[in-house]
């Protein structure tokens, strides 16, 4: 790397080399890096100037994106490095100069044994039909999760699946099935535009990279209603939130339709948070699964019960799979995979857990660790 001038691709390929999953970009400071979770500075680059910043920031985006950014200020991308990675990079302006992230995305599709994906989503990636919403803070995993899902499809069965990102992270090449990707920006105007038209080309399976607004909602659901298998993000923390964040989209006297209409065509939603782990280098997903089941679409119709959503998940455990996020706390704990002390700051009820790691049994939900083990043996 030059002594005075950032190299874009000299330094994406030494944060690969350093693992790291962000990259960030800013006029008068070093570069910084995103390694298992962290930030760390470069204190050895050199510093980036609002020349050598802007350089960066026009020599990869095309005529089209460079127009969109002088209008709006802000533009998503992807970005490659043949035999290295992906890259989603965001450009944008902060002080009157740009500004750059960028977010690694392998070109390796990884399973979900390899994710640390509960066992459960292997049956979620088999549904025919349906609705699955994958939930969680930007970098908590979402993509990476809904990639494993497709790849899964990809290698197992003979499928039309369409995917609509913004940008491509993970490319998808065909095996058993047949995928056609479509970029905003690139192959399409929007989301909503692009999910419309995908209704008349035949797919199975959909996976939409996030649900914007209300139409994009509606037609994701009439689609999973139509006897497609729909995938899509948004960025809610857990179930119960998420139900209530559809809600709130749409005007208040359509929300009896909206619950039924929910409550028939969800099949699953996984809320994901990415924590440190304890045994090696690296981070793992703390997951809350959610399934369809017929008590699950009950209190998603009735108004008066979608308040008792977690509860279900816990009881939920043993029969189903699903799980709470305290109970996949309680389980990574009792793997070595997590730390107590990250453990507590995960958590949604600090004092249950607490009692649970100690051994105490409350209610219908086993805590006892010896129980655990016998379990997870």
């Amino acid at each position: 790397m030059s002594k005075d001038k950032i190299n874009l691709d000299e330094l994406l390929k030494a944060a690969i080399r350093l693992g790291a999953s962000d990259i960030h970009l800013k006029v008068n400071r070093t570069p910084v890096f995103r390694i298992n979770g962290k930030l760390v500075q470069l204190k050895e680059s050199p510093t980036i100037t609002e020349e050598n910043n802007r350089e960066i920031a026009y020599s990869i985006m095309n005529e089209w994106q460079t127009e969109k950014f002088e209008e709006n200020l802000e533009m998503d991308l992807a970005y490659s490095i043949s035999g290295l990675s992906r890259f989603r990079v965001n450009i944008f302006q902060q002080r009157g100069t740009l500004s750059i992230a960028i977010r690694a995305i392998p070109y390796e599709i990884l399973g979900f044994d390899a994710l640390n994906l509960p066992s459960v989503v292997k049956s979620i990636a088999e549904e025919e039909r349906g609705l699955v919403i994958v939930t969680g803070t930007t970098g908590s995993g979402k993509s990476t999760t809904l990639a494993s899902i497709v790849d899964y499809i990809n290698s197992t069965k003979a499928r039309h699946i369409i995917t609509i990102e913004d940008p491509i992270e993970y490319t998808q090449n065909d095996k058993l099935s047949y995928i056609n990707q479509r970029e905003i920006g690139i192959d399409t105007r929007n989301f909503k535009n692009a999910l419309r038209a995908s209704l008349r080309e035949d797919p199975d399976v959909i996976l939409v990279g996030e649900m914007r607004d209300l139409e994009t909602m509606e037609i994701c659901m009439s689609a999973a209603e139509t006897g497609h298998l729909v995938f899509t993000t948004l960025h809610t923390l857990d179930a119960q939130e998420t139900i209530n964040r559809i809600l709130t989209v749409f005007p208040v006297h359509q929300h009896n339709q909206v619950r039924y209409q929910l409550a028939q065509v969800l099949k699953a939603i996984l809320s994901q948070r990415l924590m440190p782990r304890a045994d090696i280098e690296g981070r793992v997903p703390a997951v809350e699964v959610l399934l369809g089941t017929s008590r699950v679409r009950d209190l998603i119709s009735n108004p008066e019960r979608t308040k008792e959503i977690t509860q279900a998940i816990a009881e939920g455990n043993l029969h189903y799979g699903m799980q709470t996020f305290d109970q996949c706390l309680f389980n990574l704990y009792g793997k070595n995979m997590i730390t107590y002390d990250e453990a507590m700051r995960q958590a949604t009820n600090k004092d249950d857990l607490a009692l649970r790691i100690q051994g105490v049994t409350t209610g219908s939900v086993t805590l006892d660790m010896n129980e655990y083990e016998q379990r997870t043996n």
